[in-house]
């Protein structure tokens, strides 16, 4: 993977930041249809795309049906990354949306999915009920719009951001440009 690769070449800080990826999807969610629904999206050269994306970087891709709103994820994610443990959360959400095709807005699913990696139930409830991480997923979302970012995954580096499937090359190029040093 690009990212692991770059963790072991550059002497960086790796860290998930949050993306406003279709906020207005409803807590139900929507089929990929009703939501590309008269932009001329070809969904399923569109899944091929991603799917042969997410071979190229070993990750697991399902046959994806629905888009679900992911705020609640992301603060469940805030939560989870302030426990030992917890940086496995990424990955559970990942497979479980991108290949499970899991409701990430319900609350429900995301306590199975956090209990799944050992966070205890009832304090993942809690910080998903008092919305306690709402705050630092508000934060991310606009650094995301100053930077002009507008989509995933996202890449940030100082004040400067790049967005999409990008080659490696160009990864480097924005640590470069973002005084970053090699190892």
């Amino acid at each position: 993977m690009r990212i692991a690769k770059l963790r072991t070449e550059w002497d960086i800080d790796v860290r998930f930041a949050h993306f406003p990826l279709h906020p207005e999807t409803p807590p139900e969610g929507l089929t990929l249809e009703h939501l590309f629904a008269g932009r001329g999206v070809d969904i399923a050269a569109s899944q091929a795309r991603m799917k042969r994306l997410m071979d190229d970087e070993g990750l697991p891709y399902g046959d994806r049906t629905m888009t679900y709103n992911s705020r609640l994820a992301q603060e469940l994610a805030c939560y989870a990354v302030t426990r030992p443990g917890g940086e496995k959360i990424h990955k559970r959400l990942f497979q479980a949306y991108f290949v499970g095709g899991i409701n990430i807005a319900c609350v429900d699913n995301l306590i199975g999915i956090a209990t799944s990696i050992g966070l205890p139930d009832e304090d993942c409830r809690d910080a998903l009920t008092s919305r306690r991480y709402r705050h630092a997923v508000d934060t991310d979302w606009n650094r995301s719009r100053t930077l002009g970012l507008t989509g995933v995954p996202a890449f940030v580096v100082g004040q400067n951001g790049v967005t999409g499937a990008l080659p490696y090359d160009v990864l480097e190029q924005l640590l470069e440009q973002s005084a970053a040093k090699r190892r």
